[in-house]
């Protein structure tokens, strides 16, 4: 049986006893039994805060959307923004109500995903603040072996990169912790509650835990997958599926013909994928109300699968296609494009790359990544 850290935390009372704690969280800190860790610490310990992050410490808010201070309904305990719009960290007013932070937030194992930068910033905070920290620590969905892309390079950092981690690192939570805070000379006290039966060549179907949806946009583990590589789209003039019942696992755009693409695509022969010609118009989001042609992505082999390979060729397939697709401006002047953002590195609007030599460069960053990362290992 696999447990999470929230799981095994009776064994681990001694890190929590007489002290004030501060707990990041969001709906998926949860124990096997559904039970809310929010719940388990503020009825066995002293809950004294809860800090929210993106969509909410309830996961009652879209992506993107600011979180304001207030009350928790359930439990009284002030809930302070680490969403903010001038900031994602814990300021000293708010460590002085603490003496220990937690976190627990069930990560998707894949770069762009804003909640383990959450954890870094908070790591950070508390180290300089001299505050204990702990993770609660939790699968990667998508094992903790298989390593995919590029390395986050220097210049490139965002919310939606901001740690030197390949595209699809391989890592739990708490072993990413617990590298950033040797790699970067913090010095917490950084205390890890273990994963129990987790091996690392595992995937989330081999858990036997439920899926519970970390963000509105993540409904599945199928979805998680995908979206290490088509989470790209987010940095284009196409659709990644937001605003229907596919978010990222349909591409599309009004000036695509799914049906073109959809044999370009199968034509590859892209290993453990198989593409779909469909037509869909999104609620909400890009192209919101216009009809958009583009594919649909079916995984026929999760091992074969290589979900970073598929982003960028689609994407490069696309781009060269179609004379309508863009790479989006900047979010704010002076920023970079958020394709680089996402990307880590410029060289995904470079007109003059294509897909097999990027991704021939990727391997080799893979490579060299998934050698350092073994240090901090904590899972066989």
């Amino acid at each position: 049986m696999v447990l999470n850290g929230i799981d095994s935390i009776t064994k681990y009372r001694h890190l929590f006893a007489g002290k004030r704690l501060g707990l990041i969280t969001a709906p998926t800190g949860l124990t096997r039994d559904f039970e809310s860790t929010i719940t388990v610490l503020h009825e066995h310990f002293h809950l004294t805060a809860l800090f929210s992050p993106e969509h909410g410490v309830r996961g009652d808010l879209d992506a993107g959307a600011l979180v304001d201070t207030y009350t928790d309904p359930y439990t009284n305990v002030p809930v302070y923004s680490l969403y903010r719009k001038d900031s994602k960290r814990l300021t000293p007013e708010m460590l002085e109500e603490v003496d220990l932070v937690v976190y627990d937030i069930q990560d998707v194992g894949v770069r762009y995903y804003t909640f383990i930068y959450t954890m870094l910033y908070a790591l950070e905070d508390c180290a300089r603040a001299g505050v204990e920290f702990v993770v609660l620590d939790r699968v990667n969905p998508l094992n903790g072996v298989t390593v995919e892309g590029n390395v986050l390079k220097p210049g490139f950092k965002s919310f939606v990169g901001n740690y030197e981690l390949a595209v699809r690192y391989g890592m739990t939570a708490g072993e990413v912790a617990t590298m950033a805070n040797d790699q970067m000379q913090w010095k917490a006290a950084l205390h890890i509650i273990p994963l129990e039966g987790w091996e690392r060549r595992m995937s989330f179907p081999d858990t036997g835990l439920t899926w519970v949806h970390p963000s509105l946009g993540m409904p599945r583990y199928e979805t998680a997958l995908l979206y290490t590589g088509t989470c790209l789209f987010e940095g284009t003039n196409c659709s990644e599926g937001r605003g229907t019942t596919f978010p990222f696992e349909m591409i599309g755009a009004p000036f695509i013909s799914a049906q073109q693409l959809a044999d370009e695509m199968n034509a590859k022969g892209l290993p453990g994928i198989r593409f779909r010609p469909v037509h869909f118009k999104p609620t909400s989001s890009k192209h919101a109300g216009e009809l958009c042609g583009g594919v649909q992505l079916y995984i026929t082999d999760l091992q074969a699968l290589k979900p970073l390979d598929v982003g960028v060729t689609l994407l490069f397939t696309i781009r060269d296609l179609y004379a309508s697709f863009a790479f989006l401006p900047p979010l704010k002047e002076g920023s970079r494009p958020f394709i680089d953002l996402l990307g880590g590195d410029i060289l995904y609007r470079d007109a003059t790359v294509q897909a097999d030599q990027l991704l021939e460069q990727f391997a080799e960053e893979s490579r060299q990544f998934a050698q350092e990362k073994q240090r901090y290992h904590i899972y066989r």
